[in-house]
C-alpha cells in the first residue's frame, strides 16, 4: 500500500509520519501531483494559517487536485478546515469538498473558555467506518481557534463554546478536526481503519 502526506509548508506532518511508522506504515511527504495521483490513501494534516496555506496549493494546483482525488484521503485539524467551503481566517476561500463554512471560536465572557482550544476534548455522535474501534465520549487532542459548523456531512461533535463539527465525511474524504495521531489508542485506532479503507 502506497500511502502519501500532502506537503504544503504546513506543521505537523512529522507527528503523523511518526503515527504511520508505529504502525509498520511508511509514507511519502509530498507536493508532486503524480505521487499524490497514484496514492492508495492519501493524508492532508496541517497546523498553520489558511490563507498562507491555500496560496501555496493554489500556486501548484494542489487545490484543484485534492477535490478530484478519488482514493480515501484524511484531511486533518487545518487539512479538514481547508477541505471545506471557507474560512474566516483571513477571509479564505477553500477547497470546498465539504459545503461548511470555518469560523472562529468566540469564547462568552461569563465562562472566559481560552481560545485556541487546547487539550483533550470528548467526541460524540460518531458515525462513520473510521469510529469503528473509537467509544462514544472518547476523548481527542485538540489544537485550534477555528471550527467547521454543523452540516449533513458531520460524523462526529465536540463542544468548545458551541457544539461543532469535530469529523466530516463525503464520499472518499474523510476528516477529523483534533489530532489522532496524538490521540492515544483511540486515535490509532481511527489511523488504522482509515489505512484498512
Amino acid at each position: 500500500m502506497k500511502t502519501a502526506i500532502i506537503k504544503y509548508n504546513a506543521g505537523n506532518t512529522r507527528s503523523v509520519l511518526f503515527a504511520l511508522e508505529r504502525l509498520g506504515v511508511e509514507a511519502t511527504v509530498t507536493d508532486d501531483p503524480e505521487e499524490l495521483k497514484s496514492a492508495d490513501k492519501v493524508i492532508f494534516p496541517g497546523v498553520g494559517e489558511a490563507s498562507t496555506a491555500m496560496a501555496y496549493l493554489r500556486e501548484r494546483k494542489l487545490d484543484t487536485l485534492i477535490k478530484d482525488l478519488k482514493q480515501p484521503v484524511l484531511g486533518i485539524c487545518l487539512g479538514m478546515q481547508l477541505l471545506c467551503k471557507h474560512s474566516e481566517e483571513n477571509d479564505t476561500d477553500c477547497i470546498g469538498v465539504f459545503d461548511l463554512d470555518v469560523k472562529k471560536f468566540q469564547s462568552p465572557v461569563e465562562n472566559l473558555l481560552k481560545i485556541p482550544q487546547i487539550g483533550w476534548n470528548n467526541i460524540t455522535g460518531l458515525h462513520s467506518v473510521i469510529f469503528e474501534h473509537v467509544g462514544q465520549n472518547d476523548y481527542m487532542y485538540f489544537v485550534h481557534s477555528y471550527f467547521a459548523e454543523l452540516g449533513p456531512e458531520t460524523t462526529a461533535i465536540a463542544n468548545y463554546v458551541i457544539n461543532y463539527s469535530a469529523a466530516l465525511q463525503k464520499d472518499n474524504f474523510y476528516a477529523v478536526q483534533f489530532h489522532p495521531e496524538k490521540s492515544a489508542q483511540s486515535g490509532q485506532n481511527i489511523i488504522e481503519s482509515f489505512l484498512r479503507l
